[in-house]
């Protein structure tokens, strides 16, 4: 089926031959045209209000139009009274007080929100939780009746399946919200951590780079002052956080992305390990493999290789042992030493038990 616009232009060819209703189609491409033009224009506004500049390239490449449309957008937006400036080379900026008034959201944008909203309940803390359902009830305060009932049906039927995790629950696991006004202050915080595998509290001052998703966990990325280098702090792992009175200069710093790409690079901090696993030790991983740092799999047919990267291989080699003989070390060398050790600790432990059991069956 064509749309209003394309049987309006196919309208508009018959012209020139006495059809009558020629004319009328031309006139509905000319107020499809500009209703098309209402509704861009009113979300080249709302795209304006959402960053302090944006490039006119931005704008043509969001809304698919040209430059000069661009440009006749704008000043027809500056002509109805929008305060727009522009700093040549820079980009569009809305000025500072200027709102546009509440506008409405279709069921589609409320029930995106939604689906973010199941993912933030268990991929973020509670600081961020608590901020996340103030602004969905905001949201769901300018739906109309239709809509509200419709995100009220839908919210039974949405559920993201909590993760599994062995950390202890003693850590109040409230500082995101905390660490992202750091991140963009600049500002040096005090904390208290505990590291994974040592049963201490230390005390860091660190400067926030960046928050980093991976391994199941949200980590800071930051330059520990204590270290005197470039720590990965895992978030829920912290006890307490004060923001100082300490401001850095960023540039000083690796970006977040310079990082993380450095680390993949030269497996500083992170190592990659492939392993192998047969098909029905597979099924069995469940979410433990993400929190070892689960990246990718493939299916080989018999077996599924997958990738990890862990800040630890010894933790990753003790959860390995516990699969036996469905799993195979690829890479890295390491990490098959680690396992063999581990093997070798578990036959030393045993080898009475072992010894008693031989005596048995030779008697």
């Amino acid at each position: 089926m064509k749309s209003a616009y394309e049987q309006a232009i196919s309208g508009c060819c018959t012209a020139g031959r006495g059809d009558e209703t020629a004319l009328e189609n031309k006139e509905a491409v000319r107020t499809f045209r500009f209703m098309n033009r209402i509704d861009r224009l009113t979300a080249i506004l709302i795209h304006l209000q959402s960053k302090r500049l944006v490039k006119a390239e931005e704008l043509a490449s969001r809304f698919d139009i040209s430059l000069r449309t661009v440009y006749r957008d704008v000043k027809a937006l500056m002509e109805a009274g929008v305060p727009i400036g522009s700093e040549a080379g820079v980009g569009y900026f809305i000025v500072d007080g200027y709102h546009l008034p509440p506008v409405m959201f279709s069921q589609e944008e409320a029930g995106a929100m939604l689906l973010a909203g199941k993912l933030v309940e268990q991929m973020t803390d509670r600081s961020i939780r608590d901020a996340f359902e103030s602004a969905l009830t905001k949201i769901k305060s300018v739906l109309n009746d239709p809509g509200r009932e419709h995100l009220e049906s839908l919210y039974s039927h949405i559920e993201v399946r909590p993760s599994i995790s062995d950390e202890m629950q003693e850590f109040p696991n409230r500082f995101l919200t905390d660490l992202q006004k750091a991140v963009v202050e600049k500002r040096a915080v005090d904390m208290e951590y505990m590291a994974r595998y040592r049963d201490e509290l230390t005390q860091r001052v660190v400067e926030p780079i960046g928050l980093y998703y991976y391994g199941n966990a949200w980590h800071l990325i930051a330059w520990c002052r204590v270290r005197n280098d470039y720590r990965d702090f895992r978030v829920d792992r912290i006890s307490k956080l004060t923001p100082t009175d300490s401001i850095f200069s960023d540039h000083n710093h690796l970006s977040l992305q310079e990082y993380v790409q450095t680390v993949m690079r030269n497996h500083g901090e992170l190592h990659e390990a492939v392993v192998l696993f047969d098909k029905r030790t597979a099924r069995y991983l469940g979410e433990r493999k993400y929190q070892h740092g689960f990246v990718t799999e493939t299916d080989l047919g018999d077996k599924v290789q997958m990738t990890f990267l862990t800040s630890f291989l010894p933790s990753l080699g003790r959860w390995l042992v516990t699969y036996g003989t469905g799993v195979e070390i690829v890479s890295p060398p390491e990490l098959r030493e680690v396992i063999q050790a581990h093997v070798a600790e578990l036959v030393e432990h045993y080898k009475p038990a072992l010894a008693a059991l031989a005596g048995e069956k030779i008697s």
